[in-house]
């Protein structure tokens, strides 16, 4: 079977008394873009360095491709950007590319041109590529992390927190590089607490907490979650229809409920975004000079803030855990 099988790992630490993964079992499609988002502590760490090879687990069993994740061949394919990045700064970036391009055995005779391209794929200047490394930025140094993980075109694509202390441009630049690697092929996963990205990068995302895989959803699971949609109006809306009394009553006719105001916004629970849009057109239609509408938090940040809430979680479909278009459940993992 092509792409990542995980059945029922279990990961323990201080002789058992701590479980970080309890029988997780989930199936990740080849050339599949997964998230894997949690609290601090939930296992997400633990679970992503089983699937490199750098831990072993108590029980169960990893396949990529068929394969056991410390196979040479696997490591061959493999690109890892760790959350803590650990280079040898001494040398400059130009060097320290081509030494990692030697290490994974590579082709010597493109050594010094593909250097010097994986600078500049991840916007490194060629002045950066010679300076050493302990004086880069954090944001450099990722972006230096990253071409080191792109080197020789990896099949299996692991970052945890890439784009930590990246800045705007240096966020927009991982975006459109995810993108392309995807477009040849490349499975990846990505563990990061910016749940924005996740959600612009990834297919599905999978919730970890207490070493458990809670649910896995797609980003566009969220808009079926109830959300707060904030709604701000001009000036020169009447103030006759700014009441909390009118609010509710318009909220109520469109099928949402009326939160709070802090003028000049005003925030609303609605269902979906057909909701959304019927109180849009009410409050309009009552006379509100609408300027702006927006949800208050993504729909990952909706998503994760239900798997992470004292009430228990519901029944999750088990076909859920399989990629999609499979229809093949992987093992219970909640």
């Amino acid at each position: 079977m092509s792409g990542i099988r995980i059945e029922g790992l279990t990961k323990t630490y201080r002789a058992g008394r701590v479980r970080a993964l309890d029988g997780v079992s989930l199936e990740i499609g080849a050339g599949e873009a997964f998230g894997i988002i949690g609290p601090n502590g939930a296992g997400k760490t633990t679970l992503v360095g089983c699937l490199l090879g750098h831990l072993r687990p108590d029980t169960g069993r990893i396949e990529l491709d068929g394969r056991p994740p410390d196979a040479r061949s696997v490591k061959r394919e493999t690109g890892y950007l760790p959350e803590r990045l650990v280079l040898d700064r001494w040398m400059n970036g130009r060097d320290f590319l081509e030494y990692h391009h030697a290490l994974a055995g590579l082709d010597p005779a493109t050594r010094s041109n593909d250097a010097a391209y994986g600078l500049e794929r991840v916007g490194l200047a060629a002045e950066a590529g010679s300076q050493p490394i302990r004086r880069y930025s954090r944001g450099m140094l990722q972006r230096l992390g990253l071409a080191q993980a792109l080197l020789g075109q990896p099949r299996y694509l692991f970052l945890d927190e890439p784009i930590s202390g990246v800045d705007p441009a240096g966020v927009i630049l991982f975006r459109k590089l995810l993108q392309e690697v995807r477009a040849q092929g490349t499975t990846l996963i990505i563990n990061s607490h910016q749940l924005d990205e996740v959600e612009r990068v990834c297919d599905r995302v999978a919730f970890v907490q207490g070493g458990k895989v809670q649910s896995i959803e797609t980003p566009q699971a969220g808009a079926e979650v109830s959300r707060i949609v904030v709604v701000r109006w001009s000036a020169s809306t009447p103030a006759q229809v700014l009441s909390p009394e009118r609010f509710e009553s318009i909220a109520r006719e469109a099928g949402a409920r009326f939160a709070d105001a802090q003028p000049p916004a005003a925030r609303f629970v609605v269902a979906d975004d057909d909701g959304a849009a019927r109180l849009l057109e009410r409050l309009v239609a009552a006379g509100v000079r609408v300027t702006e509408a927006a949800p208050e938090g993504g729909r990952l940040e909706r998503l994760f803030t239900t798997a992470t809430s004292p009430a228990p979680a519901p029944p999750v479909d088990a076909n859920r855990y399989a990629p999609p278009g499979t229809g093949v459940a992987g093992s219970d993992a909640r």
